[in-house]
């Protein structure tokens, strides 16, 4: 039972949280976004990323630290938060960053923990092995022995109220990842980053993202906060979220203001081919894109990277309330329409809807159907799991239309697409009080067809009619042979 990370609300399987941090004193909400600080270049100064945007936690590279002399020296003497002028708390790399781009550091887990320790670290990380996407399986699982070797050493080094980070390896297959999870928890090491994202995100392989952290969750325990790492970008925060990951590192603030890049919740747009800006953060309502392009280039950058961290916070404080109202995965749906590999990263989630279920609440305000892939969420799946335990008649209508005014069944109950049938008693429990649009497509309705199957085969000796509304042929075809079909429109013309 790891006692440093409490969960407070659930929806889908994101969270909110508190991770307790003892070296700092702090207790930061989850989700969290960890603005990456450059020892070496402040793009925006850590007290104001306290002051002015909110941020709880931020994350520098003590790698890069301990490998600069000018810099090294003052850490050890001024201590780490001294240093950065930042009084949250502060997560430290290892420098297995650089081990992947450059293939060598010359620092052990036992020596970057300890330098970690010396600095005033308050999370710190050991050198583990991020293995890239693709590779042959026979590297993956070898490179994997070296980061569980990495996580023992971790184990064994005397680290005090300093929490460590476990990362989470296995390059692009689950079953690795799902393993390497399930053995990092069982370690006593108390954050659980999944490694190795970065090339999936850059390639926009949101897809391949949502495959690799499903199956570190299968593995980790409910109670491990996960961090994914290299995220940081508000198009896919909500999709991040929605799988089960606690915090985020952020550079792309400002490496994407670097390159003129201004991020939305719906992409990235190019600060040379914009006219307005579409935001109403600080920088946005006193600032046009002209002014911005006219005028110095290092300010420039500078205002590009606070918008960049204004909107990335307003997304994490969005999918906060999203949690709480339970509309996370309507939120979910809403980004995923801002480009197509996020929604091949969505479609991917919901196949693994049933995870997803485990933690998804039982009960929300509301249930909207606002696309075809709302037809696969974990509360339709719910709905159809529980049809068995219902208590049919011998006789029973299913229908779409109000009761008929006269009828020979023993008993009327409503379908209801995407969910399927229901005793009229249930009508206004969640999620049957759903706003489903007036056009219904396919989708839901060959989900409702799911329900009448799982109804019909629960109960053999019932004797089921269903009065549908104009359904399409893929939803009819789900429907069992034994079970009478009524077109309600043909009935009534």
């Amino acid at each position: 039972m790891r006692d440093h990370f409490e969960i407070r609300d659930h929806d889908a399987a994101g969270r909110i949280g508190r991770l307790e941090v003892p070296r700092a004193g702090v207790t930061v909400e989850t989700p969290a976004l960890l603005p990456v600080v450059n020892p070496n270049v402040l793009t925006v100064e850590p007290e104001r990323l306290r002051t002015e945007f909110g941020a709880e936690m931020l994350i520098t590279n003590s790698y890069i630290i301990r490998s600069t002399d000018r810099i090294r020296d003052r850490v050890l003497e001024e201590g780490l938060h001294e240093f950065l002028g930042f009084d949250g708390a502060i997560m430290t790399d290892s420098g297995s960053f650089q081990l992947a781009e450059y293939g060598d550091i010359d620092v052990t887990t036992e020596e970057i923990l300890e330098f970690q320790r010396r600095i005033g670290s308050d999370v710190a990380t050991p050198v583990d092995v991020p293995t890239p996407p693709d590779v042959d399986r026979d590297r993956a699982e070898r490179e994997l022995e070296t980061t569980e070797r990495a996580l023992a050493d971790a184990e064994a080094v005397e680290t005090g109220e300093m929490l460590l980070n476990a990362p989470v390896q296995g390059s692009t297959y689950p079953d690795l990842r799902e393993a390497a999870g399930r053995h990092a928890a069982g370690t006593t090491l108390d954050v659980f980053p999944v490694g190795a994202m970065v090339p999936l995100m850059n390639a926009y392989r949101y897809a391949d993202v949502v495959e690799a952290v499903t199956a570190a969750k299968r593995g980790l325990d409910p109670d491990c906060p996960v961090h994914l790492f290299g995220a940081g970008h508000p198009m896919m925060l909500a999709l991040a979220v929605a799988m089960g990951c606690d915090l985020f590192d952020s550079a792309a603030y400002a490496l994407m203001a670097r390159d003129g890049r201004y991020l939305t919740v719906s992409g990235t747009d190019h600060l040379e081919e914009m006219t307005y800006f579409p935001c109403s953060c600080p920088v946005c309502a006193e600032h046009a894109p002209a002014d911005l392009r006219e005028g110095d280039d290092d300010r420039a950058e500078w205002l590009l990277a606070e918008h960049n961290l204004h909107v990335t916070f307003e997304e994490i404080r969005r999918i906060k309330a999203a949690i709480r109202e339970g509309t996370l995965m309507e939120l979910v749906d809403r980004r995923a329409r801002g480009h197509p590999a996020m929604l091949d990263g969505y479609r991917a989630l919901l196949d693994h809807a049933e995870q997803l279920e485990a933690t998804d609440p039982v009960s929300k305000d509301a249930f909207f159907y606002t696309s075809h892939e709302s037809a696969r969420r974990p509360e339709v799946g719910r709905h159809h799991d529980r049809l068995a335990r219902l208590e049919t008649p011998d006789d029973l209508l299913l229908t779409e239309s109000k009761p008929p005014s006269s009828h020979d069944h023993d008993a009327v109950w409503r379908v209801k697409p995407p969910f399927g049938p229901f005793p009229r008693a249930l009508s206004e429990t969640y999620p049957l009080t759903a706003e489903v649009p007036e056009r219904v497509d396919a989708a839901a309705q060959t989900a409702a067809a799911e329900g009448v199957r799982r109804l019909a085969e629960a109960n053999p000796e019932t004797a089921i009619t269903l009065g549908h509304d104009g359904w399409a042929e893929t939803a009819i075809d789900r429907v069992p042979d034994r079970v009478a079909v009524d077109d309600l429109r043909e009935l009534g013309r």
